[in-house]
């Protein structure tokens, strides 16, 4: 069973949800931050590339976000080009089809006001993606308010089910607008899905006038807190209990459960034991090695997981496991492991984007085929995030993207290392000595000195008093120079100073 984890501090706010006491996802909310994913500005346009077909937009950030012509809904393009008449407007044309065929020159215009939605948060050196195709989650559906398509989550699976909330869900929805129907529908009575549908076209009316009204790059409308945010996503049959750490956040969620979903009211509880909420049950350690490169796995075998800004690979190895029969079932049985595994990594760690597997190498295509269905299943079921899959390549490998979402968890929780700036490793000790010896060199070919003092890390000056010392004298006799090293406990392992004298 599922256990949501609300830990709340003065400083942040950290919500786990676990499965079985193993960790599936972690989110974090510092109080000093002002998270932007689904926050609706009312942004100014300042820059139209039409050979990109982008805009930038000024929402009051850092860093202007960006729209792309795909993130424009079909209405806007239609109701801004200046060369295409109500009329004549193509209606039945598809989204595509006309994106094929516009310039975003023609529906944008620097200066002008626009009201946008935050899709995906700022990521390295790119500002906010950006987008017109809104969207307003709420408990029973996804109301898209200027998309007129209904769509429904793939975990629901009975046909039936699937006819009865779509017929209601184009009863309930007003003209234009459309909606995702989350898998929490399923069962639910029209009742209790218009209570769900009436409160997000209220929000979205207020949403449209507060635009109106607003100043350029003013923050309009933004989602719930993230507690709330979570609990309303996530709560449902399998979820055993809501436990918050403390008393004001655990009657706040009651409060909101009580008025969303009643009958899971008794399930929001207060923790009250002598350990911290999350070291009682081992989340700490857990958000610790999800930061890890290398993932064990139960049969010994491990995952290296390397992440860069471009895509993620994941290299799957059987380390230790070496199976009771052939290798072949060996291979599979850790390819079948692995792939349950790497894609609760890939919720844990939020990872998006390009992902290249390698699994390990099978000889037999109906085993590869069982592993692709496999982890295809997986994924359906239990990632809500939108992923596409490819079969394994000639290379043996399996290629897959997965939708973006705000930052992934080495950008929350981790800077660039400062030592080697990034690029995962440091240079030798012996790199480092050869390094500063090649600088001492050159000192003293440019200037003629009775003494020269070399001022060193105590590693650097270890290892040159113990494997280098005849380069030292080599130098102080081919420039007939004294020189002096000084181990320096306070200095870097790149630090060094040289004194004349």
């Amino acid at each position: 069973m599922k256990k949501i984890l609300i830990n709340e501090n003065p400083w942040q706010t950290r919500i786990a949800i676990t499965k079985d006491d193993v960790l599936q996802n972690i989110y974090f909310a510092a109080h000093v931050e002002n998270p932007l994913e689904r926050v609706f500005f009312k942004g100014i346009v300042t820059k139209v590339l039409p050979g990109i077909q982008t805009a930038f937009i000024d929402i009051g950030q850092e860093k202007a976000g960006f729209l792309h012509i795909s993130e424009i809904d079909r209405e806007l393009a239609i109701e801004r080009m200046t060369d295409i008449d109500d009329e004549d407007a193509p209606v039945k044309t598809s989204t595509a089809r006309l994106r094929q065929t516009v310039d975003i020159s023609n529906i944008l215009k620097e200066g002008e006001p626009i009201l946008v939605q935050v899709s995906k948060e700022p990521v390295y050196e790119k500002g906010a993606k950006l987008t017109t195709c809104f969207t307003l989650p709420g408990r029973f559906i996804v109301l898209m308010p200027n998309i007129p398509r209904i769509g429904i989550s793939k975990k629901i699976e009975d046909r039936e089910e699937r006819h009865r909330l779509k017929d209601i869900l184009r009863e309930l929805l007003p003209e234009g607008m459309g909606a995702i129907i989350r898998t929490t529908s399923d069962g639910r009575s029209k009742e209790e899905i218009k209570k769900d549908v009436d409160f997000l076209v209220d929000t979205w009316n207020t949403i449209q006038k507060k635009f109106a009204a607003a100043q350029v790059k003013e923050r309009i409308y933004e989602d719930i807190e993230l507690p709330l945010q979570i609990v309303r996503d996530h709560l449902d049959n399998d979820v055993e209990e809501v436990i918050s750490d403390t008393k004001e956040s655990q009657h706040k969620i009651y409060r909101f459960v009580k008025m969303i979903a009643p009958e899971y009211s008794q399930r929001v509880k207060l923790y009250e034991g002598s350990s911290s909420l999350f070291e009682h049950y081992h989340i700490e350690k857990q958000i610790e090695a999800a930061l890890d490169r290398k993932v064990p796995l139960k049969s010994g075998g491990s995952l290296i997981i390397e992440t860069t800004e471009a895509m993620c690979v994941v290299d799957v190895n059987t380390g230790k496991f070496t199976g009771k029969k052939s290798l072949e079932d060996t291979i599979l049985k850790t390819n079948l492991e692995a792939a349950q595994e790497i894609v609760r990594q890939l919720r844990l760690r939020n990872i998006g984007g390009l992902i290249v597997i390698d699994f390990i190498d099978m000889a037999t295509g109906s085993n590869r085929q069982k592993l692709f269905k496999v982890f295809e299943k997986t994924l359906r079921e239990q990632d809500k995030f939108q992923s596409v899959v490819l079969k394994v390549s000639e290379f043996g490998l399996v290629q897959m993207t997965r939708k973006r979402s705000g930052k992934s968890l080495i950008q929350q929780l981790t800077d660039t290392c400062q030592t080697c700036k990034g690029m995962g490793f440091v240079r030798s000790l012996e790199t480092e000595s050869y390094t500063i010896l090649r600088a001492l060199k050159a000192s003293m070919i440019s200037a003629n000195h009775p003494q020269i003092t070399l001022n060193l890390h105590e590693d650097i000056f270890n290892y040159i008093t113990n494997t280098e010392y005849n380069s030292i004298l080599e130098l102080e006799k081919q420039y007939k120079c004294k020189i002096m090293l000084v181990s320096q406990k306070t200095f870097k392992l790149n630090q060094y100073k040289i004194e004349k004298s």
